[in-house]
């Protein structure tokens, strides 16, 4: 496959463009004698079958697109100069208006969509997608990273024995990797043909007793593969943990990895080969509907829970999944929407966390439903070879998202695994299978490139040690009351502790008037809202929780769990109401639209406890109205006109919101009858106990926004894109670039109603004494580079170069004291924030670093200590290809909040 320098490529997507334009009549001429593209499925095909002949025995349950060729729509002369691998669907109504390398920059490629623009009445549609052509393709290993261990910086290490959560050390997996992939290669030799395709193709949905199964090839007993990154799906016995959103919200490491090793136990213990999470999109759109899947709207927030909860996943023996990769922003039309994204922007955004995960180790990772720029994200060349394999050195295997893989030729484009195997589900073709051993036969795939794919999932089952008295799987995914496939394994252990301290710890206090919480002994207490009470069908009574009644402690859809139990707020208030400390007497009103009977259990009671939400979830299942995606940012179930009524009545009334993500507040956030606000996000099977833990202040409140709660929808900088029908694609331009939530409001001078970052507690905290020095280097392994980036050379990121030890380890120390100035122990979360010269094209102030002072006493003072790499000062630089220190002088602050910075310092470069 040609693969073009990003320069080059935009280069010849305008003269493409101008060619296809002149001939479009060609086009459409030439489309009745076109090629068939990769796209046709070929299930039926013998395996001995040539190629031409395989791609003409199409299924007939499967819809084929017709494909122009570029070298139909183009003199041979100018194809040939920009790549024989690129062909233009004519999809929808639409006819292709341009051919661009699937490896030119985002830019580009932004600009060809831009200009084959659609009617001006409806959603903006991509007319250019990019696919794969038949040829023959041959196939190189990637290079593997490679740096000589120093100790105590950068320690070889296994999954097994990870550094400690917030450690400075750099941990080198290479080793563990290099002796997986010697095991894994010894294997894949001995294998045939058919038995290495088998390695790679699942079985077909329902086909097993997973959601997802490899089967077994010999004396290998194949993989399970199971949902979901809040634990393990579809059985019992099993903890419902809290969301990813509610521990992003813990902004504390330790408990990050706490709920991965947690959950790495549970799957491990029930059979599981392979956790499908974390999951690390990037809530671009504040109503997106897997957000709370998530860890929130930065990428530095986000890498760094996602790198401690694979690094806690895979401690217990069980493949982390990172995912979805990569752009899968919004539900609506996920299969049919491009995200056009620029180089720039991918690469300190979106590809960060991922590459946090492959920092950690991560066994695989999913590819996503999404095209991006063009391509879809499951055969995109740019995304999952050139970025992911070569750049960040992923050393893993990359597998579908279920239904997410459409051609044979993926391969060639990057996917290892197709998931659950079938085209569509219950189909009983698969684009892998016979179709990819017809492939390799005719010429047409390379069986290194088979071999490298197998290879990649047998050392990430021997990285993990599966292979040493791993657990047989113990439950059916399909059928949880079956007696002969179900053993009701118990792996709950302790691990609801877990659970409620998360719960605590991710809650944000975001308003506390005159000391209203906590509470003090108060004699009477009223507890509104449905939210605050159990559903009518109890906590597992909707299928994949597709219905919101009753307090929310999870969103809906694949990333959920069944509940073991589910304490909800008022039980745990009756509770602590039981206690002789308390003493205190409870009434309810569980209904949200009668706001007269509200009202009447409200009055005269020493305080009134609110409890609202908002839900979400993914696009297979619409609630209410909201197909995946929030159809607004409203509260539900009359939640504003139910706080406002009770605070009419009641002058102390504290609102708890359990939520997805964020919300508009305004109708009455500036009452002053309602005294404080709690955001509880999704905190899993204990939330009545963890919330109840925060209003009497067992656990003083140390939660941190992972996004920003606006004042109107219209502050925030992107929007969801919604229409679309039959086959059209979606397009959807990330035109805010690296200015995604707070950074946007930060640029545009909008002032939020809570900022991302912030979060009051029941004390009060001061910062002094700031200092910052370089750290001291005793090798000199990586000189050079070190030196080029110094001098503000771009030092190219291929080959593994942006996962480069002399990238990433700590470059300077940067120290403050922290002291509690008020009457009660309590925890800061100090947060560290980068502020780029006015030349380099950043957000005003960006997270690079964050660190919880635990348990800090009245009157204590703590010294803190935040490291920086040179990465976390680098930009990237698209033109170079690579990483590069901007000119300038680069300075940072200290502080509570993305808003409340305390101290300020220059970086000494």
């Amino acid at each position: 496959m040609v693969i073009l320098n990003p320069r080059l490529s935009a280069i010849c997507a305008l003269l493409l463009a101008a060619v296809a334009d002149a001939q479009s009549s060609a086009i459409s001429s030439a489309a009745s004698s076109a090629v068939v593209s990769s796209t046709a499925a070929v299930s039926s095909a013998p395996s001995s079958a040539p190629a031409s002949s395989a791609a003409s025995s199409v299924s007939a349950s499967v819809s084929v697109s017709t494909v122009v060729s570029a070298s139909s729509a183009l003199s041979s002369t100018l194809a040939s100069s920009v790549s024989s691998g690129i062909s233009s669907v004519v999809s929808g109504t639409s006819i292709a208006s341009s051919v661009v390398s699937a490896s030119s920059a985002a830019s580009s490629v932004t600009s060809a969509a831009s200009e084959a623009s659609t009617t001006s009445t409806g959603p903006p549609l991509e007319s250019t997608q990019i696919t794969i052509p038949i040829s023959s393709y041959s196939f190189s290993s990637f290079a593997v990273p490679s740096a000589s261990p120093i100790p105590g910086v950068y320690p070889s290490t296994s999954p097994k024995s990870p550094p400690p959560p917030g450690s400075s050390l750099v941990p080198d997996f290479g080793p563990a990797w290099a002796r997986a992939h010697s095991r894994a290669k010894q294997l894949v030799s001995s294998w045939s043909l058919d038995e290495k395709v088998a390695a790679t193709t699942g079985v077909g949905w329902m086909g097993g007793r997973c959601v997802g199964n490899i089967p077994a090839v010999g004396d290998w007993p194949g993989l399970c593969l199971e949902d979901s990154p809040l634990g393990v799906r579809f059985t019992d016995f099993v903890t419902a943990f809290p969301a990813g959103i509610t521990t992003a919200s813990t902004w504390r490491r330790d408990l990050m990895r706490a709920r991965g090793e947690a959950m790495g136990a549970e799957f491990k213990g029930k059979g599981v080969h392979v956790a499908l999470g974390p999951m690390m999109n990037m809530g671009r759109i504040a109503q997106g509907g897997r957000n709370w899947e998530g860890f929130g709207a930065d990428p530095f927030l986000s890498g760094e829970t996602a790198f401690e909860t694979v690094l806690g996943l895979q401690a217990g023996g069980v493949q982390a999944c990172a995912k979805h990769f990569i752009n899968n922003e919004q539900e609506h039309f996920r299969t049919q929407e491009s995200s056009n994204v620029d180089d720039r922007t991918e690469h300190e955004i979106y590809l960060h966390p991922f590459m946090r995960a492959v920092q950690a180790g991560v066994a695989s990772l999913m590819c996503s439903y999404n095209l991006v720029n063009g391509t879809y994200a499951c055969e995109n060349d740019r995304t999952l070879n050139q970025l992911l394999k070569d750049e960040i050195g992923f050393q893993g295997y990359v597998m579908s998202d279920w239904g997410a893989h459409h051609s044979t030729l993926a391969a060639v484009g990057g996917l290892d695994m197709s998931m659950p195997g079938d085209i569509s589900f219950g189909s009983h073709t698969s684009w892998y299978g016979a179709n990819l051993t017809a492939y390799v036969n005719n010429g047409t795939i390379s069986e290194a490139r088979v071999d490298d794919m197998a290879e990649r999932i047998l050392a990430a089952y021997y990285l993990l040690e599966q292979d040493q008295n791993y657990p047989e799987v113990s439950f059916n995914a399909f059928d949880m009351t079956d007696p002969a496939t179900n053993a009701h394994v118990d792996v709950q252990a302790d691990h609801y502790k877990v659970v409620r301290e998360i719960g605590a710890a991710g809650t944000v206090l975001l308003k506390n008037v005159a000391g209203a919480l906590p509470l003090k002994k108060p004699n009477s207490i009223a507890v509104i809202g449905n939210d605050s009470g159990p559903s009518l069908r109890g906590p597992n009574g909707y299928a994949d929780r597709e219905g919101d009644d009753g307090t929310l402690a999870m969103g809906w859809g694949s990333g959920t769990a069944q509940f073991p139990y589910l304490i909800t707020p008022l039980e745990a208030l009756q509770a602590r109401a039981r206690q002789a400390s308390s003493g205190s007497q409870i009434s309810w009103f569980l209904g949200n639209w009668d706001l007269a009977g509200a009202q009447a259990t409200a009055y005269e009671q020493d305080v009134a406890l609110v409890f609202v939400n908002a839900d979400s979830g993914e696009d297979y299942i619409t609630v209410d109205g909201n197909e995946g995606d929030r159809k607004n940012l409203t509260l539900w179930g009359n939640a504003d006109s139910l706080i406002s009524a009770v605070a009419e009545v009641n002058p102390n009334t504290v609102v708890v919101v359990h939520s997805v993500g964020p919300a508009i507040i305004e109708q009455w956030i500036e009452n002053p009858n309602v005294t404080a606000v709690l955001w509880a996000s999704l905190p899993g099977q204990e939330s009545g106990n963890a919330i109840v833990d925060v209003l009497f202040g067992d656990y003083n409140p140390s939660g941190r926004l992972p996004y920003t709660i606006a004042k109107s929808p219209a502050d925030y900088p992107a929007q969801l894109i919604t229409g679309g029908s039959g086959s059209e694609i979606l397009r959807i331009d990330y035109t805010e670039g690296l200015n995604i939530d707070y950074r946007h409001f930060d640029a545009n001078n909008i002032e939020p109603r809570f900022e991302f970052g912030f979060g009051l507690s029941y004390t009060s905290f001061s910062y002094s004494s700031l200092h910052i020095s370089p750290i001291p280097q005793t090798d000199r392994t990586s000189a050079a580079q070190e030196a080029a980036w110094a001098a503000g050379e771009t030092v190219p990121a291929a080959a593994g170069g942006s996962t480069a030890l002399w990238l990433h380890r700590p470059a300077f120390s940067v120290t403050f004291n922290v002291r509690n100035a008020g009457a009660a122990a309590g925890t800061e979360i100090a947060q560290l924030y980068v502020h780029f010269p006015g030349g380099a094209g950043e957000p005003p102030s960006v997270l690079k670093g964050f660190t919880d002072v635990q348990d800090v006493q009245p009157w204590e003072t703590r010294r803190v200590t935040v490291t920086l790499s040179r990465y976390d000062l680098s930009v990237w630089d698209a033109e170079g290809q690579g990483w590069k220190k901007p000119e300038g002088k680069i300075t940072f602050s200290v502080g509570a909040s993305s808003r409340d910075f305390r101290l300020k310092g220059t970086v000494p470069l």
